[in-house]
């Protein structure tokens, strides 16, 4: 059902976040502040901060954070619509709908009813159509039989211009529908179908709906693999083919095993290893991680062990969230995917594959030293520099020294000097994925920068404090004024944009309801002020952080002119140089000024 905003911000307001972990978790405090046993991770000592007032939690071990929906879609097993119902049904509101989001509602469930009706096509014409002869001869070459068939939900779409046209109009579906699923295009003859001739396997979205197909060809020429087109229901970036089924395995098995084809999804599960997702026709992105994310915080990568597949397990670090997930690679015998080990009968090679995992971090280490004679000194040097390089894009100063002592002995290469080179690509910007700072620990790693400025971890730390308080609306912020300019960091900036939207006509020292503004967004930046927000620990003096902000910001401005009078001639350019002498002494006097008056 669409309910109305309305009253969906009413069922929040009524629900006691609270109360409602009491029931599922030990929660120790009283009151709108507390701190619970994670019941979405192993732990004993509580680390789930819940802030009754605002309407949100955050776990500082496993990340998992949302509003009172996301609680209770995540412990009761319920999709968003049953989290409202059901948190309805205990505030006592009845609930109305909303016009124009069931108009919404209503165009998605006729796509949703027009594609499953081509499922329901597809399927049958493999099962019993003379021409899907060539389609069933490669699914028994598979080894799947009629239990895999209807698992999946296999087709084949005929070779033919309108078969699947001419069934769904019988069913009564218009012709639009069909064209705005990806089922059909429009032709100088009319419409026509998008698939022909190909082995269909239905690609189904987490609640169960079919929403798009890949289609392998059997015969001819063509791509091997066609790929519904992005859709008002499709939207590849966002889909996992297999997480369907294989969703409450994962979290049972707290692993998902990322594939690369759709074989290679039902062959796992075949040999009884139903966690496996493949992406539809695209490179694994950081939309698939976060929805991995919402079932378990380790994903393994298992792709062919040649270049392609080394490859983009390699890229999948680079997506990762610091902190976040624990990405490994399962490294294969060359040449075998998981389908081909599975069809050799070879289950516990891919197994013990998976168990043997190793991070993603490690195994491009291993990538970069496998390039070099590590017995000869020269090689031993540049091995570490490379090295270096994606060790220095690891967010933990500590785990970036293991690895530094890793390598120090694979290279011979004394630990000082390989920790100096992780710091120098850290600072230099060759990094090819930015480390976060630690929004609450300074880091004792010198040049652990962001950027070349001199002072960015302080500033960082202490502009990621500023947003602490504005998200808190701390009573101190009466009669403060600030601009965006006070932040160097794109990122506070932008988290400085949004809370002032969030606190528009909020008085100083009320609360704020972030669970409506953030409770369901997992990006990396809802997900940092959410922590931001649960920190347990005093609030600074709002004057004191604008006035360090403010004298940061000259500090900056101080280097640029600096740098800009030591690249003048002062006898070829007396005026240029005389300006900015003057622009100098300004800031300068400016810097004094400010510090005085704090």
């Amino acid at each position: 059902m669409a309910y109305s905003r309305d009253d969906i911000d009413l069922v929040r307001h009524k629900s006691d976040l609270v109360a409602l972990a009491k029931e599922t978790t030990k929660v120790k405090g009283s009151g709108n502040r507390a701190m619970a046993v994670c019941p979405f991770h192993s732990e004993k000592t509580p680390s789930l901060s819940i802030d009754g007032a605002r309407g949100l939690y955050h776990c500082f071990g496993c990340g998992k954070s949302g509003d009172v929906y996301r609680w209770v879609q995540d412990t009761q097993g319920l999709d968003f619509t049953g989290a409202v119902e059901f948190l309805a049904r205990r505030a006592g509101v009845t609930l109305t709908i909303d016009p124009e989001a069931a108009k919404r509602r209503s165009q998605r469930e006729s796509l949703i009813e027009a594609t499953q009706g081509a499922v329901a096509f597809y399927t049958q014409r493999l099962k019993s159509a003379p021409d899907a002869g060539a389609a069933r001869s490669y699914v028994r070459s598979r080894g799947y039989g009629a239990d895999v068939v209807d698992t999946f939900s296999l087709g084949y779409s005929p070779d033919e211009w309108q078969a699947l046209v001419e069934h769904l109009r019988g069913l009564g579906v218009r012709d639009d529908a069909m064209v705005s699923a990806g089922l059909a295009r429009q032709g100088n003859q009319g419409l026509y179908d998008r698939f022909r001739g190909r082995l269909m396997f239905p690609i189904f979205d987490l609640r169960g709906d079919a929403v798009g197909f890949g289609a392998r060809i059997l015969d001819g020429e063509g791509a091997k693999y066609l790929n519904s087109s992005e859709s008002p229901i499709y939207h590849k970036s966002s889909l996992l083919y297999g997480l369907n089924w294989a969703k409450s395995d994962i979290v049972r098995a707290d692993t998902a095993v990322v594939v690369e084809g759709y074989t290679d999804v039902i062959a796992m599960h075949n040999a009884d290893m139903p966690i496996a997702v493949a992406t539809c026709g695209t490179a694994l992105g950081k939309d698939h991680l976060d929805l991995l994310r919402r079932f378990s915080e380790r994903v393994v990568f298992a792709f062919d062990a040649d270049e392609a597949g080394a490859g983009a397990a390699l890229r999948g670090f680079e997506h990762s969230v610091p902190g976040d997930l624990d990405l490994r690679v399962a490294v294969l015998p060359e040449g075998k995917d998981p389908a081909d080990i599975v069809a050799d009968g070879d289950i516990s090679v891919l197994r013990d594959a998976i168990e043997a995992s190793t991070t993603v971090l490690q195994f491009k280490i291993e990538a970069e030293l496998g390039k070099y004679d590590l017995s000869r000194p020269e090689m031993g040097a540049k091995a570490v520099q490379d090295a270096a390089r994606v060790i220095a894009a690891h967010p933990d100063p500590v785990t970036r020294r293991e690895y530094a002592v890793s390598v120090a002995r694979r290279t011979g290469v004394d630990v000082g000097y390989v920790e100096q080179a992780i710091r120098s690509a850290a600072s230099s910007g060759r990094r090819t994925a930015r480390a976060e700072p630690d929004p609450f620990e300074s880091s004792d790693v010198e040049g652990d920068h962001q950027t070349d400025h001199p002072h960015r971890s302080t500033m960082y730390r202490a502009e990621l404090e500023l947003i602490r308080v504005l998200l808190l609306n701390d009573a101190g912020l009466a009669g403060v004024e600030m601009d965006p300019g006070l932040f160097a960091s794109d990122e506070t900036r932008s988290m400085f944009a949004r809370v002032t939207v969030i606190a528009e006509g909020v008085p100083p020292g009320d609360a704020l309801d972030l669970g409506a503004a953030l409770g369901d967004d997992d990006s990396p930046e809802a997900r940092t002020m959410k922590e931001l927000a649960l920190v347990d620990r005093p609030l600074p003096s709002v004057e004191d952080l604008v006035s360090r902000l403010e004298v940061g910001r000259i500090d900056g401005q101080i280097s640029t002119v600096t740098r800009q009078l030591r690249q003048v001639d002062e006898q070829a350019d007396p005026e240029t140089y005389s300006q900015l002498w003057r622009e100098l002494i300004s800031l300068q006097q400016r810097k004094r000024d400010r510090r005085e008056d704090r």
